[in-house]
């Protein structure tokens, strides 16, 4: 008897681990929500641009961007906004209209051209400052630890006085956690 309700204890607390575990999920927003947002309460543009039939896209969705610690990260320092390379309709960015071109069977969107730079690989991140000015474009999929890093030195604006090599030295795990809680050691 005591058997069973060991089992059914650790049953239990196996369970709370799987319903804790993907509770906080990165506020994806429209591009258009996300300029109109960026107007009210500044904050900088995070954009992961990507494609259907992309297999890294979908492992990176179900992995990195499925953590609880980057989701909260991500939604107190980023508007983000999941773009499909492919999509039919036209956005507005500073003044300009992008649209979609068609290319034999399938096409581009002319905004996926700008942000990346003609260097179409996907999954790329794309991070843009509270003017819609671009920072930087990263292509290819990102584990978690090297995502931290990544969203970390943009978020902070450590871009601005760290050369990334060194940003990259001195990351430590704990840092990101740190963060996450407010305190400052």
């Amino acid at each position: 008897m005591i058997r069973y309700i060991f089992l059914g204890l650790v049953f239990i607390a196996s369970q709370a681990g799987h319903v804790l575990h993907g509770q906080n999920k990165i506020k994806w927003v429209s591009w258009e929500e996300a300029i109109e947002k960026s107007k009210k309460d500044k904050k900088k543009i995070f954009i992961d641009v990507y494609t259907e039939w992309c297999g890294w896209c979908k492992k990176m969705d179900k992995s990195t961007f499925s953590e609880d610690h980057i989701a909260r990260y991500m939604n107190e320092n980023y508007y983000a906004v999941k773009f499909d390379a492919e999509m039919n309709s036209p956005v507005l960015l500073k003044g300009t209209e992008y649209k979609f071109v068609k290319n034999g069977t399938k096409g581009y969107h002319e905004l996926a051209v700008h942000l990346l730079q003609g260097q179409m690989s996907y999954p790329s991140m794309v991070f843009l400052d509270e003017e819609f000015n671009m920072i930087q474009a990263i292509p290819g999929y990102q584990d978690v630890q090297k995502f931290e890093m990544i969203i970390t030195y943009f978020g902070n604006n450590n871009h601005k006085s760290v050369p990334w090599h060194k940003y990259m030295q001195s990351f430590q795990r704990r840092d990101f956690f740190t963060l996450q809680a407010g305190k400052k050691e």
